[in-house]
């Protein structure tokens, strides 16, 4: 059928169309239904079926989570209880206030015990972190050699948690050495100083 002929056909007298004609019609009016169908009812089914799919996928995964989660929150308490027991043990080697002076003491006495000379032996400000303070103790002493470096390792096997920094070594006119350092020393915060800090970090935030 030719181009000319398709815009002589009347609806009108669709009865008396030729066969294949008709079935052509019947083909694009399925064709349209289709297309009418999808674009006002079922493409938004379809989005809301993916949508429906993909929260089914998250929630596959947040169940997952939770589950291995449950598997192995016996192991959590465990791995927890060992944090907390070793955290404990590291909190005792720190001392509370009352025990600094006898701390100070002792490194003194670890540079005295060796024989050094004690030309500057001065506390600084403490600085207060989370839940410990660490206080500064700048020193500078002299000595010989191996003294200083006997010094050093006595400091390193006190009890406590000692550490020494920007250490500077010069030598000496009697063919000694001068050394300078920062002995930084801890201890933890009382209930008393802790509650203060958050009081503290409350009223910065306002």
């Amino acid at each position: 059928m030719t181009l000319d002929e398709l815009n002589k056909l009347d609806l009108k007298t669709l009865a008396d169309w030729p066969l294949p004609t008709k079935l052509a019609a019947l083909g694009l009016l399925c064709v349209a239904i289709v297309a009418a169908g999808w674009w006002f009812d079922w493409r938004g089914g379809l989005e809301n079926l993916d949508a429906a799919k993909q929260k089914e996928t998250d929630l596959r995964g947040v169940f997952t989570a939770k589950k291995n989660q449950a598997v192995n929150l016996e192991a959590y308490k465990k791995q927890l209880a060992d944090i907390e027991q070793s955290f404990g043990a590291l909190l005792k080697q720190l001392p509370n206030k009352q025990e600094m002076d006898a701390l100070i003491t002792d490194i003194n006495q670890a540079g005295l015990g060796r024989g050094l000379q004690f030309d500057l032996f001065k506390p600084e400000t403490e600085n207060i972190l989370d839940f410990y303070a660490e206080m500064p103790i700048r020193v500078k002493v002299a000595g010989g050699y191996h003294d200083i470096a006997a010094f050093v390792s006595d400091i390193s096997k006190l009890s406590r948690i000692v550490t020494l920094q920007n250490i500077a070594l010069d030598p000496a006119k009697d063919g000694a050495l001068n050394m300078e350092a920062i002995v930084k020393t801890y201890r933890y915060l009382d209930d008393e100083e802790i509650a203060a800090k958050k009081q503290s970090s409350k009223e910065q935030k306002k």
